[in-house]
């Protein structure tokens, strides 16, 4: 409903029909919604109280429409309308003040009036206008006797019946704007179900209480459930079986704690058939913080899911003949490099270092979807041959970082070298040495520092070995680090130093 904007009368003078005609007259009053005004409480307690302060048998809310004029409220009449033409009020909303008609019967307006001769024998008549906002007379709020008065109202009379007729002016306005106000929520509502109904996704809403209070019209196609048939456990009956309780569980714990939600699981289509849908809810709240209700999506990922699982397969298929391929280059090192002095050692690091590239190659391609991707999880795998029974050899602590596939290569190399050279020659060589690997993520980098304790004495070595080089170059050129060492006399201390950004690459 939009508000009629209408002012039609010239600034200071009094409403007439001069400035506003029927029609628009007819427009201003249809925004009242006089139906559900008709017995309002409030003003049936304005007429009673008019009638009793201006000691009148009868008083009237009046309200004058095109053929007929309608009593809101009434004291003292039992008609809820009589004929326009015999109206009273019709004639006191044009006035710019109370009119009072002492004598009906001395006034050449109404001395004739079907209810001046008859029922209910009006012989004085007070009414004071009701205006709208914008000008328009739309009635009167009167105060009727069977007697004529000479002496007419009572200033005091007079005034309460003007500030009555204010009150039944802001009682009407407020149901105005009522209206006005349910017009542009229902408007709201259209335009949010007419998007709602456009989107791909299933869409819903509920209550405080999670009673569901509306769903798109992509719920009842996908689900071919009965269009406004609502309940609370609907989406229950979609779920499989056998993970109903599970999902139950879980959603009625985000409900409690009133977060947001997210989930994957499946749901009934109607075909019959699971399909993969993702789920997601976020809590409304009001402007107190308090929440309201519950909006929230499903989306369907099946064909997304079935692409994973295709490419998950595929990259076992190809992790698995990468391994392959990893253990016939270490046969053929093995067998070319058995039975001669001057291979077998080099031989025997170079498979090393390959077995340490197919852990990394597990780690990056993993067949069980549930691995870690962290790096103290790479590294947990590359230092698993160097650890005793109880795992304390090489300990392992420190911030969560991601790792890319492209990452994990060049890691797997350096910390093979630098646990192959401590195995050698540093901590690990001793029965009672160990490694401390600590993690330490800032903002946009990673620190890595290895350190080894109770090994024997080291030094700086006076040229840069194989090893030394590959660890150089895998840090500052593949990862883009920066590298730093110190042989302490606890043992070897190495500080890595690496962008985030290459690092989860």
């Amino acid at each position: 409903m939009k508000t009629v904007q209408l002012h039609p009368w010239p600034p200071g003078q009094p409403p007439s029909p001069a400035y506003c005609g029927e029609d628009a007259r007819a427009s201003i009053l249809a925004t009242y919604g006089l139906d559900a005004l008709e017995d309002d409480p409030e003003l049936s307690e304005i007429t009673t109280f008019a009638a009793n302060l201006c000691n009148a048998p009868i008083a009237l809310v009046s309200l004058v429409e095109r053929e007929r004029q309608r009593f809101l409220a009434r004291a003292g009449l039992e008609e809820s309308e009589t004929p326009r033409p015999t109206s009273f009020c019709a004639h006191a909303m044009l006035e710019p003040e109370p009119m009072v008609i002492k004598d009906a019967k001395d006034d050449d307006r109404f001395s004739t009036n079907p209810l001046v001769t008859g029922h209910p024998y009006i012989r004085f008549y007070a009414g004071s206008p009701l205006i709208s906002h914008e000008g328009a007379p739309l009635g009167s709020l009167c105060v009727i006797d069977t007697e004529p008065r000479e002496e007419g109202l009572t200033p005091l009379q007079m005034e309460g019946l003007q500030v009555l007729a204010a009150s039944v002016m802001r009682r009407l306005r407020h149901r105005r704007e009522n209206l006005e106000q349910l017009a542009v929520i229902a408007e709201s509502e259209k335009k949010f179900r007419l998007v709602a109904d456009s989107i791909p996704d299933i869409a819903w809403s509920t209550d405080i209480h999670g009673e569901p209070v509306f769903c798109n019209r992509r719920f009842f196609e996908f689900t071919g459930h009965k269009p406004g048939d609502l309940s609370a456990d609907m989406f229950q009956n979609y779920w499989l079986p056998e993970e109903r309780d599970h999902w139950l569980e879980d959603w009625q714990k985000t409900f409690e704690a009133g977060e947001p939600y997210e989930a994957e699981y499946k749901f009934r289509r109607n075909d019959g058939r699971y399909v993969w849908m993702l789920s997601r809810a976020l809590p409304l709240h009001d402007a107190n913080g308090e929440i309201t209700g519950w909006f929230g999506t499903l989306t369907d990922i099946d064909d997304a899911h079935r692409q994973k699982e295709e490419r998950e397969l595929l990259a076992g298929e190809l992790a698995h003949r990468i391994k392959n391929i990893f253990s016939v280059i270490s046969g053929l090192i093995s067998l070319r490099s058995r039975g001669d002095e001057k291979l077998e050692t080099f031989g025997q690091e170079l498979t090393a270092a390959i077995r340490s590239l197919g852990r990394a190659q597990d780690f990056v391609r993993p067949l069980d979807s549930e691995k870690s991707d962290e790096l103290v999880a790479l590294l947990d795998i590359l230092m698993a041959p160097y650890q005793d029974g109880a795992g304390k050899r090489v300990a392992l602590a420190g911030d969560r970082v991601e790792v890319g596939p492209r990452a994990a290569t060049p890691l797997a190399l350096i910390f093979h070298e630098l646990a192959t050279n401590a195995a050698k020659y540093g901590a690990l060589s001793e029965a009672d040495g160990r490694v401390t690997i600590a993690i330490e993520r800032t903002d946009d980098c990673v620190t890595i520092a290895w350190q080894e304790h109770g090994g024997p004495p080291v030094h700086e070595p006076s040229s840069l070995g194989f090893g030394s080089r590959l660890i150089d170059m895998a840090t500052r050129n593949q990862l883009g680090g920066s590298l730093d060492k110190q042989w302490d006399a606890d043992g070897l201390a190495v500080s890595i130093t690496l962008p985030l950004e290459r690092i989860g690459a």
